[in-house]
């Protein structure tokens, strides 16, 4: 056995929060276990916070504690950045990565945001910034998708990637609930944050898909490349109507390299039952890849809480701290590809198209027409399912239609539905779901 070298690798703490918290006890609680596995032993030397008299945990030392987050990530060999945000969490990490320091965050937001910029300074710099945490939690995928995968092509890339929605979206499923009744219940139970929006409008998901396609596609992805659209338009009627198809609805991350460029997309899609992705629930989350070579791959595992993404977390401090044990550096994060984004125009789907109409005759021709017309072509109908919801300025019988069409892009299907919206026996809100095989 290798003999210990007991010159410590400082680690600075940025945030003591849920991660931040339980981040520090792993460190601390397993400083000689992970000692042995590196080579050098690990010392947490300041952790940064609003309020130290705050923070009462057994296994953070009180004289660690501090205010001051700029000193604490200046005066580290590795930074541990976890306190959120984007433009005050972009000063502290380029402080320390001008100071010398390998970085290790769990922020998507900040690299969705600035990701490209932070690796470009990383390497300029000769130190490490490393992220594994920022998508799916404790899953470990970024860095078999930076590694394992560096001598495939990866073609593409869906996931289950916000605990919040997946939880929401089963129990709409399997409750029969609405929308608003299940966030509430997600609210009191902790499930979901006091504000979700970036939750279930999925901007969430969106942070997460700019950086799978950054590092799947060796190209510049940033949140403002990403088309995003979540699940507060999804009732009950489009839940009962996707189980009568023996289909499911979840939010997916969806990333693709196709002919017309590079894409990045969050929506709500049917998918079949069989799919492997619709066995997913509650908090747990999952990417799909497709590789030339490895063709299909699945990454599972807990995608959120204090304890699944520490671990996360702390593999980065380890695998960092082996490189400077080892006096190298780890795996460089390449851009070299100036790729195309690829209009939302040129992605082409099968979509589900729920309509509320008035019952009455010449209604399915009319709304056929418009398809036609338009160049949609109908893969099926059905109008046998009750909808939920009344027409208070009509005292007929509402009917819900659903269609389903073969494959056709985003605008001319958009432009379809405003047309049919615009006949006078159409009420309510139409629904659009796209259908994955």
């Amino acid at each position: 056995m290798a003999q210990l070298n007991d010159n410590p690798i400082r680690v600075g703490l940025l945030g003591a929060g849920t991660v931040g918290s339980q981040t520090a006890r792993l460190l601390v609680e397993q400083k000689d276990e992970l000692a042995a596995r590196i080579g050098r032993p690990i010392e947490l030397v300041g952790v940064a916070c609003l309020d130290p008299d705050e923070v009462d945990f057994p296994w953070i030392d009180k004289s660690l504690l501090t205010t001051d987050t700029m000193k604490v990530a200046t005066n580290a060999d590795i930074v541990v950045e976890l306190i959120g945000g984007t433009t005050v969490a972009r000063t502290f990490v380029m402080a320390a990565i001008e100071s010398g320091a390998s970085v290790v965050t769990a922020n998507k937001a900040l690299l969705a945001k600035y990701g490209p910029e932070i690796y470009t300074a990383a390497e300029a710099k000769g130190v490490d910034i490393y992220f594994e945490a920022a998508v799916g939690g404790a899953i470990p995928f970024l860095l078999p998708l930076r590694e394992s995968l560096a001598g495939d092509k990866v073609t593409s890339m869906l996931g289950i990637v916000n605990g919040t929605t997946n939880y929401i979206l089963d129990e709409m499923t399997t409750k029969g609930l609405q929308f608003d009744d299940v966030l509430k219940d997600a609210q009191a139970k902790g499930y979901a944050e006091a504000d979700p929006t970036g939750d279930i409008e999925g901007y969430d998901a969106a942070n997460k898909a700019a950086i799978m396609a950054t590092l799947g596609f060796h190209t510049n992805v940033t949140i403002d490349d990403v088309s995003v659209e979540g699940i507060t338009k999804i009732t009950a009627d489009d839940i009962a109507a996707a189980a009568a198809e023996h289909k499911v609805i979840k939010l997916l991350a969806v990333v693709e390299n196709g002919e017309a460029g590079v894409s990045a997309r969050v929506y709500p899609a049917l998918i079949p039952e069989s799919h492997p992705l619709a066995s997913v629930h509650g908090s747990f989350n999952a990417v799909f890849v497709k590789a030339e070579a490895a063709d299909d791959l699945m990454f599972y595992g807990r995608g959120a809480g204090g304890a699944p993404t520490a671990s996360a977390v702390v593999g980065d401090v380890v695998a960092e701290a082996r490189h400077i044990a080892q006096g190298c550096t780890g795996p460089s994060i390449p851009m070299y590809h100036e790729l195309p984004k690829a209009p939302i125009g040129a992605s082409r789907a099968a979509f589900a198209v729920r309509f509320l109409i008035h019952d009455k005759p010449g209604v399915l021709a009319a709304i056929a027409k418009e398809f036609a017309d338009h160049g949609v072509s109908i893969n099926g109908v059905n109008q046998d399912l009750k909808p939920t919801m009344t027409d208070p300025g009509y005292d007929g019988e509402i009917q819900q239609l659903r269609i389903v069409t073969h494959l056709t892009d985003e605008v001319t299907l958009r432009e379809t539905v405003e047309a049919v919206r615009t006949l006078d026996f159409v009420t309510g809100e139409p629904s659009i779901l796209r259908v994955l095989d």
